[in-house]
């Protein structure tokens, strides 16, 4: 029996497994985030999640530099 799931059904479904994050950028700004979003034919979530991470896992890299010798200036 298998159909469409109504959207009463999705939405608690979205509110049960994800966290919801309200965003605000200057005007403007969200028409070139859409942009870049879709030349890397990705969602706008899921840019800015995948940014989200990207920049957590860099600042987690800097904070935590590998053992080993200091590079030579």
């Amino acid at each position: 029996m298998g159909g469409r799931t109504s959207s009463a059904s999705h939405n608690k479904y979205i509110a049960k497994a994800y966290d919801r994050v309200n965003l605000t950028m200057p005007k403007g700004k969200k028409e070139i985030v859409q942009a870049h979003a879709e030349a890397r034919k990705e969602s706008v979530n899921g840019f800015i999640n995948r940014a989200i991470l990207e920049t957590m896992e860099r600042d987690k890299a800097a904070q935590n530099p590998p053992d080993g010798p200091p590079e030579a200036p």
